[in-house]
């Protein structure tokens, strides 16, 4: 079986959240299970890209509307890729530095979606499933359903998966010219709400829809910006898939990023080196309980709250310390920055993003804290429970499908509420916790066990792929 993931992130080429870890990692596991993985994204100008050694492979046209774009199909050839890996390049559309945020964006995610199936047309490349990753690929499977110039690819499978049903790409119907022509019969297909809405019809037209865990997948059904009532009429196509983690790349034992690796046999000794380290260097306290937090500042993430928790949590325990590694919203960026003078010594917060300085905030805290308001899948408790880091997480998405309280004979903290009163009462359990030396290595180790890895949903992907039965759009009739 062929597979093709298209994407417009990709570890560690291009990323901006999770979905760039799964591209990353997925077609590694997927090629363990005798399945060809292929991915291809963009061409960035970005030092990756830039430096890699590629293959010209193809040069082709398509237009949006009466504009012509040329495109050129690349090949990476360089070895730290462990799978088939294409890129799209476009004059000025494909070509950019940064993965989102430019005012051409529509022109980008269409023209990318376009020259990828114009490729595969024209240059008889044949793939049995199209696997779509988000907004920004979904209206392929309206292109080779409906549209006149990619009708010779209908028979092949198609997968939208479902990072972040926030996101969902709308455009006015103004520019429907954008597209290729289709017939007018189909036009239903693009449009949700008066828009033409790619997610949505990505979910109407696709073979298989899946989230990235299933608990998200349920949530979706009854609060999706939207789209819930979508969900459940298409429910008879749409599952709930775990994501895994690269358990190669996140593993404390060979891990190059921290100052010396450990396993769950010498767990104690090898956090406490690390969690000396970043004490040291942003002046907190290793005798205390550390609190890690890595993420994006933002509303989701419920990194609102957190200034008034930290606050509250250190005014109530002065025995507690607390590091924040993050960037997002420059308000909340500023409430942080300024707690670092009046907490001194019980908290401090790197704004921005450092991979280096985010395996050491794994490998050092005691505490990973998630209070997430939308948590599709979630990573950041599964690397901390594979470096022996107890998360505290809400119960939402993928973190309630991967985390069980201590209370319930678990090994994690949870709590219901995206809300200061329960972030700290939380940070207060956890606290009690550390105090128990002999319960909390204990629960330590017993983290370090838990297999996350892709091993099993890669194994799920395949078996989704395989239960597709085509030809069958039931929008044909």
């Amino acid at each position: 079986m062929k597979i093709l993931h298209l994407s417009f992130e990709c570890y560690p080429i291009a990323k901006v959240g999770g979905l760039a870890d799964v591209v990353g990692a997925l077609p590694k596991y997927q090629a363990k299970l005798k399945t060809e993985s292929n991915v291809i994204i963009p061409f960035y100008d970005n030092s990756f890209v830039r430096k890699s050694k590629k293959k010209e492979l193809y040069q082709g046209k398509i237009n949006l509307g009466n504009q012509f774009y040329e495109y050129t199909i690349y090949k990476n050839e360089s070895k730290k890729i462990a799978f088939n890996l294409f890129y799209i390049y476009i004059e000025n559309l494909l070509d950019k530095e940064n993965v989102y945020g430019y005012e051409d964006d529509l022109y980008r995610f269409l023209s990318f979606q376009l020259a990828a199936l114009d490729w595969i047309k024209n240059n008889e490349v044949s793939f049995d499933v199209f696997h779509c990753h988000d907004h920004h690929t979904a209206l392929i499977p309206f292109f080779i359903n409906y549209c006149e110039d990619f009708i010779d690819l209908k028979d092949t499978s198609t997968v939208l998966t479902i990072h972040n049903a926030q996101y969902q790409g709308q455009f006015s119907h103004d520019l429907v010219n954008l597209l290729p022509s289709f017939d007018t019969n189909y036009s239903g297909l693009l449009d949700w709400y008066g828009q033409i809405n790619p997610l949505a019809t990505g979910i109407k037209c696709a073979s298989k829809v899946n989230t990235v865990s299933p608990s998200y997948m349920e949530e979706l059904k009854e609060k999706a910006n939207g789209l819930e009532g979508l969900l459940r009429t298409e429910g008879y196509k749409c599952v709930g898939i775990l994501n895994g983690i690269d358990d190669l790349f996140w593993n404390p034992e060979t891990d190059k990023m921290l100052v010396k690796n450990y396993k769950q046999t010498n767990v104690v000794s090898g956090k406490r080196k690390h969690k000396n380290e970043l004490c040291k260097k942003y002046g907190l306290n290793p005798e205390y309980p550390l609190f890690g937090f890595i993420g994006r500042l933002v509303g989701e993430k419920s990194a609102d709250l957190l200034p008034e928790a930290i606050k509250e949590a250190i005014s109530k325990d002065k025995e507690i310390s607390i590091f924040l590694l993050g960037s997002g919203h420059k308000n909340i960026e500023d409430e942080l920055t300024n707690l670092k003078e009046e907490f001194k010594g019980n908290f401090n917060v790197h704004i921005g993003y450092d991979e280096t300085l985010s395996h050491l905030v794994y490998a050092g805290s005691d505490f990973l804290i998630m209070p997430s308001r939308v948590e599709p899948c979630g990573l950041n408790q599964m690397y901390s429970l594979r470096y022996g880091t107890i998360p505290i997480v809400r119960r939402t998405g993928g973190l309630k499908d991967t985390v069980i309280d201590i209370g319930d004979d678990g090994f994690g903290i949870c709590h219901d509420q995206a809300s200061v009163w329960d972030i700290c009462y939380s940070i207060n359990r956890a606290s009690i916790l550390y105090k128990d030396k002999t319960f909390f290595r204990k629960i330590q180790k017993k983290i370090m066990k838990i297999d996350h890895s892709w091993a099993k949903s890669a194994q799920d992907y395949l078996t989704l792929y395989t239960s597709i039965n085509k030809p069958s759009q039931i929008y044909n009739d």
